[in-house]
């Protein structure tokens, strides 16, 4: 992942790959810097809200996580993904 991020930085999807490393070993502040990252290239990946907004529930951030969840329901016109990101909103509450 990182070689093809040195080769193109833009890479959402290899910016994701790299993000969801970081959850799996346990980095979850690497995990979301690499989040935020997929979003300001492509603020429509809604994959990286849900899972970004998961990892910060985990560290403890809620509402960090509200927020990256409201922003994800914004941004997201796919409605598998608008139901996710609105579920996990609930389950924190307002």
């Amino acid at each position: 992942m990182r070689q093809l991020l040195a080769d193109n930085p833009a890479n959402t999807f290899a910016r994701y790959g790299l993000a969801m490393e970081h959850v799996r070993s346990g980095d979850l502040e690497g995990a979301v810097r690499e989040f935020e990252a997929v979003l300001t290239t492509d603020p429509k990946y809604s994959a990286a809200y849900y899972h970004g907004g998961q990892a910060l529930e985990k560290l403890g951030k809620l509402d960090q996580a509200r927020d990256l969840y409201r922003r994800g329901i914004a941004a997201t016109r796919d409605p598998h993904a608008l139901g996710e990101l609105q579920a996990a909103l609930d389950i924190l509450g307002d």
